[in-house]
Parts: structure tokens; C-alpha cells; sequence
């Protein structure tokens, strides 16, 4: 019998064999999703039957109980039919009434759903995370995360001159890409620190910084130097936004704002622009991340600038630390997570 490994192989083989993997894994991860978008229009079908038998017939938990345990009897192999995951699934019928085929939603596993129910109380809410996740490939815990975070909230909330100094919907594009707060507790930092300190802190811990300040983001360099006719200029943070395909300035400060610094990051935009920006780059933006900010004298500030920019404030010391104790961290809640959905899998 021939050794299939000491085949001499026709030139090409390896690029047709690579060829053929790509098919095989793209049309798997297209089963993988078609097989979920069937199973959550399921589990919203259930629910909107529920609910539409509710309304004429007052259910209390043990009819619900009664139901979970005859439709396991009849499908026993599979698994999500519990009686907690009926009041899921109700519940998910409520928070989206319309079919959802069409929806964010209906693109997300079951899992992600869950915590959209039990972490948001709010439709408008809801829609955005579950479209940020579709969007970004968002896992639950990182999905989590974002809504601790409260990313929504602070997401497009800085102050800003964009809609005076971009056009049309470039303005709206810009905006949200300024948070206010930005949260640094990642750093682990507490009390006051340097800027040179803050700006190490953000670089050496570069894959969390990059989550915070949102997607679309790519680290181009700190302290990017900049000689204008014998005169040295240096940049605290320099990105590329690959989403809005432009540049974005960052300068740290970590006292209260002032109008100087304005004034400062104006001219670092606008040599960023000059010296670095392509023709089919779209302008550049700049944000002053400040310790702390009075809104209105930076709109006094930003109102002169000629300059697209925003102005946000920080924190990384949210609360005392003893009571940072008391509070579960991330990974207590999302094993508290992966626990109710496994018993949500399996007997109440």
C-alpha cells in the first residue's frame, strides 16, 4: 500500500489544499450561524406563544414548571427547554415584540441574549449593544464587560467643535468616537500620577487601551516626534481609526482642562494633517484626555479652534478601595453567568 505522505505532489497542491480548507471552514461557520438563527427564532416563537396565552389565561410559575417538564419529555436530546429558559424566552418575546429575524438580536447566540435581559432594562439600550456585538464579533463576556462599563452612556458624550469643523455626516462619524469618561481603572493607578507616567501606563497595557478607547482603533506610536524647520515637536499618542480612515491625536493631561491645551492640540492636529495625512485619508481628529473638565470653558475653547477636536475627562479610581472589595470583579460575574446558563441548560 502507497504512503499518500511520500507522494511526489503536483505543483500547486498546497495553494488548492489552502483553497479547500477556506471553503470548508466558511461554510461551516455558515451552517454553525444559520443553525443559531433558526434556534433563537425558536426560543422567540415560544415566547411570543407564551405571552399571547398568557393574555387570556393567567399562568403562575407551576404551569410554566408543568410545561418545561412535557415539552422535555417529548424532546429529550434537547437541550435550553427548562423552565427557567421558558421565562427567558418570554421575556425575550417581550423586549422584542417584532419578529426578529431582521433585527441585531436574531443574529446573536442565545447566551448573549440572556445577558441583554438581565443586565438592560431598556429597548434602546438593548439594540445598541446587541448591535455593537453583532458588529464586532463581541464574545458574552467581553459583551459583559461593555455594559458594566457603561459604554453606551459614555460613547459620542464628549464635548466637541466636530459638527462646525466636519461636513455632514462625517461629523455624526467623529463624535462617536469620543467617550466621556474614559475608564482607566485597568491601569490599576490610584491617586495622582504624571503624565508621562499615565501615557507608560496606557501603552505598556496597549490591548486594554485600545478596547477602551472602542473598535476601529490602531496604535500608531507615543511621543511621535514631529521636526518643524529645527523645531521638535512630540505627540503623546498617535492613532489610526482603520473604520473612519483617519488619523486621531491624542494628548493626556492629567490636571483640570485649560484653554491652552486647546489650543496646543490644535496645532498638533493640524501638523498631523499636513505631514502625515494621505489625499484619500479622511481628516484628522484630535481628543485632550484631561483629569478633570468644566464643559463650558472647553466649549468657549473648541469654538475658536480650527481644528476637528473633543475634549474628555478620565477616571481610574472610581471608588475607595475598600469598597472595590465588597463588589464581586468581572470574573466573579461571569462565572455567576456561566453557572445560570448551564443551569438554565439543564433541571431547575
Amino acid at each position: 500500500m502507497t504512503d499518500s505522505r511520500s507522494l511526489a505532489l503536483p505543483s500547486g497542491y498546497s495553494d488548492f489544499l489552502a483553497s479547500l480548507k477556506e471553503r470548508v471552514r466558511t461554510a461551516r461557520s455558515t451552517a454553525l450561524r444559520t443553525v443559531n438563527t433558526q434556534l433563537i427564532e425558536l426560543y422567540w416563537s415560544i415566547g411570543k406563544a407564551v405571552l399571547a396565552r398568557q393574555e387570556v389565561e393567567e399562568w403562575g410559575s407551576g404551569v410554566m414548571g408543568r410545561l418545561a417538564e412535557d415539552l422535555r419529555a417529548e424532546f429529550p436530546e434537547m437541550k435550553g427547554l427548562s423552565r427557567s429558559n421558558l421565562f427567558y424566552m418570554r421575556g425575550f418575546a417581550a423586549a422584542w415584540p417584532d419578529p426578529i429575524v431582521q433585527q441585531a438580536v436574531g443574529q446573536l447566540p442565545w447566551g448573549h441574549i440572556t445577558v441583554l435581559l438581565d443586565k438592560l432594562d431598556h429597548r434602546r439600550q438593548r439594540d445598541w449593544y446587541a448591535g455593537a456585538a453583532v458588529e464586532h464579533g463581541w464574545s458574552r463576556n467581553v459583551l459583559l464587560n461593555m455594559i458594566m462599563n457603561r459604554t453606551l452612556e459614555r460613547t459620542g458624550a464628549a464635548p466637541s467643535n466636530f459638527v462646525q469643523r466636519l461636513v455632514g455626516q462625517d461629523s455624526e462619524l467623529a463624535q462617536q468616537v469620543a467617550k466621556d469618561p474614559y475608564n482607566f481603572e485597568f491601569l490599576g493607578l490610584s491617586g495622582e500620577v504624571a503624565e508621562r507616567e499615565l501615557e507608560l501606563a496606557l501603552t505598556s497595557r496597549i490591548t486594554e487601551t485600545l478596547r477602551e478607547l472602542g473598535p476601529g482603533f490602531s496604535f500608531v506610536g507615543r511621543q511621535v516626534h514631529f521636526d518643524v524647520d529645527g523645531d521638535d515637536y512630540y505627540i503623546d499618542m498617535l492613532f489610526f481609526h482603520m473604520d473612519q480612515n483617519r488619523y486621531v491625536v491624542i494628548e493626556l493631561k492629567t490636571g483640570k482642562f485649560q484653554p491652552e491645551y486647546a489650543g496646543k492640540l490644535n496645532f498638533y492636529v493640524a501638523l498631523v494633517d499636513d505631514m502625515l495625512r494621505r489625499e484619500h485619508h479622511n481628516e484628522t481628529i484630535g481628543i485632550l484626555i484631561c483629569g478633570t473638565k468644566n464643559d463650558r470653558s472647553v466649549r468657549y475653547s473648541l469654538g475658536r479652534s480650527t481644528s476637528p477636536m473633543a475634549v474628555a475627562a478620565y477616571t481610574y479610581d472610581k471608588l475607595p478601595a475598600d469598597e472595590k472589595v465588597a463588589l464581586p470583579n468581572e470574573g466573579h460575574v461571569v462565572a455567576a453567568l456561566d453557572w445560570a446558563e448551564a443551569s438554565i441548560e439543564s433541571e431547575d
